[in-house]
């Protein structure tokens, strides 16, 4: 039995619980309990703050923990980043009010800046040789210049709205993050075999997201133009058809390229174009 610590609530909760579900691992709901054991795999969940995950997996009461990038850079713990798991995209960013003329870092030598995220600030700012003062704040860092608190902010962002609303403008991306899976060290035989079939599911997830399945009818003398278009992983499928001088062709294609796609091939002769969505690529 190994554990997993997740967010109780938050940006990352709802994508962590279904990425659990998509591979075959159901838990329950955080305000139900605080911990919850699968039925469907050796491993219960653990909810916690995002904030918290990162010292419960290196202090060994959680085997893994799925958490943004920026936390575990954020408390420095000492444990194994494994994968990233392709959500929960957002940067860490300086910001200032909207009506300064921003001229690059030099305008923060001197100036305050508020953060909730002080360890990866202070450590730009001396690689950058830049003094200023940070300014630690829990809550809501974007009102901090409104109020007099800062000059500046230092904190996620991910569409910038909330920058906009609160009459600010991003101005330096210090740090890119996203959700990742991470481990605590020196795992025993057992919970390494329990996280390698993890990490097996995991990538069959994640492969194919963003994946449609395509199959059609093709002139044979279309084969190898069609190829080029749809090289797929290795190469696409062609299967003979009962109609002379045609073929059957199936491959798998980024969702965003299906239409510039679909038009190529019907260009070249395609027929019965068929496109589905892709539950899990195995490699």
């Amino acid at each position: 039995m190994i554990r997993i610590a997740i967010q109780s609530k938050g940006r990352l909760y709802e994508e962590s619980v279904n990425l659990l579900k998509n591979i075959g691992i159901e838990v329950d709901a955080p305000k139900r309990k605080l911990l919850s054991r699968s039925l469907t795999f050796p491993i219960e969940a653990l909810y916690l703050r995002d904030d918290d995950i990162p010292q419960v997996v290196a202090g060994g009461t959680a085997t893994l923990g799925i958490v943004g990038q920026n936390e575990v850079a954020e408390c420095g713990a000492d444990v194994s980043i494994l994968c990233p798991l392709g959500f929960g995209a957002c940067r860490l960013s300086l910001a200032v009010p909207k009506a300064e003329c921003y001229d690059g870092l030099a305008w923060f030598k001197g100036r305050r800046i508020a953060t909730s995220y002080p360890n990866i600030l202070r450590r730009f700012l001396a690689e950058k040789q830049i003094e200023a003062t940070v300014e630690v704040i829990t809550g809501s860092v974007e009102i901090a210049p409104a109020v007099g608190i800062a000059d500046a902010i230092f904190d996620i962002v991910s569409s910038g709205s909330t920058l906009i609303a609160n009459g600010l403008k991003e101005v330096e991306t210090v740090f890119e993050s996203e959700a990742v899976l991470i481990a605590r060290k020196n795992l025993n035989q057992e919970e390494q075999d329990l996280i390698d079939e993890l990490l097996f599911r995991m990538e069959s997830e994640t492969l194919s997201r963003g994946k449609k399945y395509l199959l059609m009818n093709l002139p044979r003398a279309s084969m190898d133009e069609a190829i080029r278009i749809l090289p797929a992983m290795r190469s696409p499928t062609v299967m003979p058809l009962a109609s002379e001088n045609w073929c059957s062709l199936h491959s798998v294609i980024d969702a965003a390229d299906l239409w510039t796609k679909v038009r190529q091939l019907k260009a070249i002769g395609a027929e019965g174009i068929l496109v589905m969505d892709v539950d899990k690529i195995i490699l």
